[in-house]
């Protein structure tokens, strides 16, 4: 079993607060990390999609008092939004009697119906978002592994390539067929289905809600609201632009990326290495791998952005850190031959970063210019890490 780092953020969450939310796509990991954590404490688990365990709850304030000195676990908790108003009262009651925190472990696969259905417990929960597998988890492994399987265990750790990408087109027929109809009932899922795909092929492209509403033949409203529920489920990436203290003529609208490369690559029918380095989203899907594993090592709270004006000036991530470690900027090249553009020169002077790095697939790490280093993608993910 490959060591998940987030399982010291989900510690530190529980030490602090009496609920955690545990946010992440389905088969993630999430159960795992959570029967790894449970098995540290006194706790209990209940698989809300399992009738047994839901019946368990039938009458949810009894159940829970007789495991008050536990961890009690709660997966799949959308299945019973009805259960936040009782964990207030039993949260509350908890700290009249001085049980503050450890409480209660909830996981979830949709952000913002999770967010929603939990703001009666304001105060009392904190959210840890869990992402797929990333380079620092898997440095033991091949990048090109991580970057054609993705991130997704069952997936990367697959005997081979063509047993990974039937287990990543069984995964996208689940959320179709599943979760699209949990979700969001009005979407047919053979639509979102084209539309994931679209979005595949246009992999770190600007947003045209019009372009896509015209080739499914619906409204531009209607595509934001699909590309709103692909980003609830933690699928898709909208990456806004960073407009802060430049003034300048900016681009407006948000680059989308499928957020697991192995996702993209199955939605593409990209089934191996050979295929992938002779395809045309090679370089956007590796641009779209390196900013998931940079933002996934980076400290929490770390804002990401991309940067491009009108005048031409651009780069991939502008990272955020906050604090003392201030703003870093990130152009991603597959080779450090390929070197910085005009436009990534103008869009470093117009940011005046605190770091500026060139990311690229291999290991060296030399400067490219007084300002910009070029660095391996690991190296640079282990720097963030280590400013946590």
């Amino acid at each position: 079993m490959i060591r998940r780092r987030i399982k010291q953020e989900v510690d530190l969450a529980i030490s602090r607060q009496a609920a955690v939310a545990l946010l992440g796509p389905r088969q993630v990991g999430k159960t795992t990390l959570a029967l790894e954590v449970a098995a540290s404490r006194p706790s209990v688990y209940l698989d809300l999609e399992n009738p047994t365990d839901r019946a368990k709850l039938a009458e949810p304030e009894l159940f829970l008092a007789q495991h008050e000195d536990k961890l009690v676990i709660l997966d799949e908790i959308h299945r019973a939004p009805d259960l936040f108003m009782v964990l207030r009262g039993v949260i509350d009651k908890g700290r009249r009697a001085g049980r503050r925190t450890g409480r209660f472990l909830m996981l979830g696969s949709a952000a913002i119906e999770l967010m929603r259905q939990s703001e009666t417990l304001a105060g009392r929960i904190a959210f840890v978002e869990m992402g797929p597998l990333d380079t620092l988890e898997t440095a033991n492994q091949p990048t090109e592994t991580l970057w054609l399987r993705g991130g997704f265990p069952d997936s990367f750790l697959a005997d081979d390539d063509s047993l990974s990408m039937a287990l990543r087109r069984d995964f996208i027929r689940t959320y179709l067929e599943r979760d699209v109809p949990m979700f969001g009932p009005r979407i047919p899922a053979e639509t979102l289905g084209r539309f994931w795909t679209m979005l595949a092929h246009s992999q770190g492209g600007l947003l045209n809600a019009s372009k896509f509403a015209a080739n499914l033949g619906v409204s531009a409203p209607t595509v934001t609201s699909y590309l709103g529920l692909l980003a609830d489920l933690l699928l898709v990436r909208r990456l806004p632009p960073y407009h802060r203290n430049v003034g300048k003529r900016l681009v407006k609208s948000p680059k989308t990326y499928v957020r697991d490369s192995g996702l993209l690559h199955a939605l593409l029918g990209i089934a191996d290495v050979d295929a992938l380095l002779g395809h045309p989203v090679v370089g956007a899907s590796w641009e779209g791998m390196v900013i998931e594993n940079l933002i996934a090592s980076a400290p929490v709270g770390t804002q990401a952005y991309f940067y491009r004006t009108a005048a031409g000036a651009e780069i991939d991530l502008v990272l955020d850190l906050g604090g003392r470690h201030g703003v870093w900027v990130v152009e991603i090249k597959r080779s450090p031959a390929q070197g910085l553009q005009k436009g990534n020169h103008h869009a470093i002077t117009d940011i005046a970063p605190k770091r500026s790095f060139l990311a690229h697939g291999g290991t060296d790490r030399f400067p490219l210019t007084r300002e910009t280093e070029a660095i391996g993608l690991l190296e640079l993910a282990g720097e963030l890490a280590a400013l946590s």
